[in-house]
């Protein structure tokens, strides 16, 4: 099964479910006190899926360009892909860079 296929909601599921999945998929937690939009696509523009509770953490699969957002760590054009179809703006996401943390989705 390829990486992109893997749907993970906790890392402990992942090691236990796909090892190799569990190495190159890292979980980065939420902005403490912050709930956050999750988005069909890279821009506030694009639909609400679903919204995390404070003191979520998520999988980040890819990461990718997309609308400017202002958060708590900062202004950010980098959107997490955290599963199929869900983006969340990396400015909410304690990454520990500024930069990319993950590959760049296709």
């Amino acid at each position: 099964m390829a990486t992109e296929d893997i749907v993970i909601t906790d890392a402990t599921e992942a090691a236990e479910t796909e090892p190799l999945a569990a190495a190159t998929i890292r979980t980065y937690p939420l902005a403490p006190g912050h709930t956050v939009n999750v988005r069909s696509g890279p821009g506030t523009h694009y639909p609400i899926v679903r919204t995390l509770s404070a003191g979520s953490s998520v999988p980040i699969r890819c990461q990718c360009q997309g609308e400017s957002v202002t958060g708590p760590y900062g202004s950010s054009t980098i959107w997490d892909n955290i599963a199929n179809g869900q983006f969340v703006s990396d400015a909410y996401v304690r990454t520990g860079s500024d930069g990319y943390v993950a590959v760049k989705c296709s």
